[in-house]
């Protein structure tokens, strides 16, 4: 009788392997046990260690270097107006197909005929021979009417009507009061347009804590809206907490999704406050516990159809984030598909990362996927501090970082 004990590890998964052998003339018989695969362990970084079934080193397969995917949309952007729109929808357009362009400009876009003027302003900026597409969104307010619905189908530029609860985000004073009441006939409507409803998930009463906001919104408002109107389709527009994350997946694929930020996926709470108070960190939905970071990574990363790539890239001058009374907002546009990716290969799944950034959405919108590819490869560049402009700075989302992940046309 002999007894054979085999350990192997590597970083912070392990094989225990115990094997053992009784020989005779007329017996033999091997038993083992493992923990995980008894011939595979993850070695350093995504490497794989592999072992035949003898439990002999089989030569582990090359780390991936370069990573070519369909070109990917962004499905919740911010591109301002004016100064700020010339200086950031390059960054948007080098990178990204299509993008859902968010309304809360001053004034906000409430009509059809505001999201033409915005979309050709849009056109206007981007650079010469860009094949960037924007598709606009109508601000819901009190007033809307279902008549305006219509004309936004009919137009064939706008995709979606964004909900902003009064008061609940940047250039959100003008949102909705009363969804329940005066914007019932306009959900209905959007209903038999199949326009979908895009939903800033918060409350706005002040005496709710911050942290909390988007779970009573959720138990207050999008539950009861669903069962109201079943037929509706919504987007939970950055999810932050692992509530969101447990809503969506309760709901019908196809029916309610969810966009996912970069920062909600990389930054927890503390991202707020170490070494002092870090304005550019700071966003609405805010950021969430540790907790809740892993559950949205863990949803993004397991193949789910129901999420997918919304960075909500907030542009602000930097005097208007450094000062007395910030304001939210991320600008995370140049390096998104960067962290995106950095997300995935750290969980070790790039080989979902394609599916999340360039599939679900437009599945989830009815829209055709894309047809042009880009790039992705694994060598280190350096993040500007700031972008530079004649009417001030931008402080770029993971500022003097180093990223590993960059992609080219």
């Amino acid at each position: 009788v002999t007894f054979f004990v085999f350990f192997v590890s590597l970083e912070v998964e392990a094989i225990f392997t115990y094997q053992v052998k009784i020989s005779c003339k007329a017996l033999r018989f091997d038993m083992i046990k493992t923990l995980v695969s008894p011939c595979s362990v993850y070695g350093f970084g995504s490497q794989k260690l592999k072992f035949d079934r003898s439990c002999k080193r089989v030569k582990p397969r090359a780390v991936r270097m370069e990573l070519t995917i369909t070109q990917p949309d962004d499905w919740h952007l911010h591109l301002r107006d004016s100064d700020l729109l010339q200086a950031v929808v390059s960054h948007s357009a080098s990178t990204f197909k299509r993008a859902i362009v968010m309304p809360n400009l001053k004034p906000p876009v409430t009509t059809t005929a505001a999201a033409i003027t915005y979309r050709e302003s849009i056109m206007k900026a981007l650079p010469s021979g860009t094949s960037f597409d924007p598709l606009m969104t109508l601000y819901l307010t009190d007033k809307t009417q279902p008549d305006e619905i219509k004309l936004a189908r009919e137009s064939g530029v706008v995709y979606a009507v964004k909900l902003y609860p009064a008061g609940a985000t940047t250039n959100s004073q003008d949102g909705v009061t009363d969804l329940f009441g005066k914007c019932l006939p306009v959900l209905e409507e959007m209903v038999k347009q199949n326009m979908p409803l895009l939903v800033h998930g918060e409350v706005t009463d002040p005496s709710i804590d911050v942290f909390d906001r988007e779970k009573i919104f959720i138990d207050t408002v999008l539950q009861p809206l669903i069962q109201r109107l079943p037929q509706l389709k919504v987007v939970m527009e950055h999810i932050t907490t692992m509530d969101a994350v447990n809503f969506v997946e309760s709901c019908k694929e196809g029916s309610v999704g969810a966009t996912v930020t970069p920062q909600h996926l990389l930054l927890n709470r503390n991202a707020l406050f170490q070494g002092g108070l870090q304005p550019h960190n700071y966003c609405l939905p805010v950021l969430k516990r540790e907790i809740h970071r892993e559950a949205i990574v863990k949803a993004v990363t397991s193949g789910s159809k129901k999420f997918f790539l919304g960075t909500d890239s907030a542009p602000h001058e930097r005097s208007r984030k450094e000062s007395s009374c910030g304001c939210a907002g991320i600008y995370s546009a140049p390096v998104a598909l960067s962290l995106y990716a950095k997300v995935f290969d750290e969980a070790g799944a790039l080989d979902k990362l394609e599916a999340f950034t360039s599939f679900n959405g437009p599945d989830f919108y009815g829209l055709p996927r894309n047809s042009s590819k880009i790039t992705l490869k694994k060598s280190p560049w350096k993040v500007p501090d700031v972008f530079s402009f004649s009417f001030g700075e931008i402080v770029p989302m993971f500022a003097g970082e180093t990223l590993q992940w960059q992609p080219s046309n």
